[in-house]
C-alpha cells in the first residue's frame, strides 16, 4: 500500500517533474515472473528513479546504513526504504554477502523483480567499476534473466555530497535480458561467476557509455582516502 502511494501519488510525480526522465527499452523488463535488474549506480536518486519508471514493483538490496542514518534526512530515508519493502544489507564480511544473496534469492523465488547494483557502491567519479559476483550467483542459482540498466545523467544531477538534486533531464535505458542458462549448475565455479559478472558489466557499459575501471569501486575509494591522509595527515589532539 505504502509502496504504491509513494510511487503513484507522492514521489513518482515529483521525480518526473524534477528529472523529466527519458525511458528507453522498458519493454525489455519482463512484465511478470522473476528477473534481476542490474544497473550502474551514480547517484542517491537512482534508488527512486528506477522504481518510479517501472510498471511493476522492484525490490532492491539496499545498504544497511540507509536504514540507520542520523537526523531528519536519515529518518525520512529509512521510512522510505522500509515502506517500499527494500531489504537492508550489511556489507561487512563474507557472511554478510551470503546473507544478501539469501535475501535476494527469496525475492526471486516469490516471482518478483530484484534490483541490484553490481558495483556494490555508488561511483564517486561517474565511471563504471568492476562488478562483484553476487549478481552472478543469484542469476545462476535462481535461473533467471538479468536485465542490464543504465542511469545516464543522474551523477550530474546529484553527485556525491549533494543533498538537493539539480533540475535536469536524465535517461534510464534498459537493455535486452541476458540469459545464462548455459551455465546452470555452475554457480560455485569462480571462473564462471567472474565471466557472467563481466558480461553483465559489459552490457551496462554498452548502454551507459561510461569509462570503465577494472577495479572495485570500494578499493579505489580506500586508496584515494589513504593518499589524502598521507598528503594531509591529521594533527594529533593536544
Amino acid at each position: 500500500m505504502f509502496y504504491h502511494l509513494l510511487k503513484y501519488v507522492l514521489l513518482g510525480p515529483l521525480l518526473r517533474l524534477v528529472f523529466r526522465p527519458r525511458i528507453e527499452g522498458l519493454d525489455n523488463v519482463p512484465s511478470s515472473g522473476p528477473a534481476i535488474v542490474a544497473g550502474n549506480h551514480l547517484s542517491f536518486s537512482d534508488h527512486f528513479l528506477m522504481p518510479a519508471v517501472l510498471g511493476r514493483r522492484i525490490t532492491f538490496l539496499a545498504k544497511a546504513e540507509y536504514f540507520t542514518g542520523p537526523g531528519l534526512r536519515g529518518r525520512l530515508t529509512a521510512a522510505f526504504f522500509r515502506g517500499a519493502g527494500q531489504i537492508p544489507v550489511d556489507r561487512s564480511g563474507k557472511e554478510a554477502g551470503r546473507a544478501a544473496i539469501r535475501e535476494g534469492l527469496g525475492v526471486l523465488r516469490r516471482g518478483e523483480l530484484l534490483g541490484i547494483y553490481p558495483e556494490g557502491t555508488r561511483s564517486h567519479d561517474g565511471r563504471l567499476y568492476k562488478g562483484k559476483v553476487g549478481v552472478a550467483v543469484m542469476a545462476l542459482k535462481a535461473g533467471v534473466p538479468v536485465v542490464p540498466c543504465a542511469m545516464i545523467g543522474t551523477f550530474e544531477a546529484q553527485p556525491p555530497g549533494r543533498v538537493v538534486p539539480r533540475v535536469r533531464p536524465v535517461t534510464i535505458r534498459f537493455g535486452e535480458p541476458l540469459d545464462f542458462s548455459r551455465y546452470a549448475g555452475l554457480e560455485d565455479d569462480r571462473t564462471v561467476l567472474r565471466a557472467v559478472t563481466d558480461e553483465i558489466m559489459y552490457a551496462i557499459l554498452s548502454l551507459s557509455g561510461q569509462e570503465y575501471v577494472d577495479e572495485y569501486a570500494a578499493v579505489v575509494k580506500e586508496k584515494q582516502a589513504a593518499a589524502r591522509e598521507r598528503r594531509f595527515p591529521r594533527m594529533p589532539l593536544s
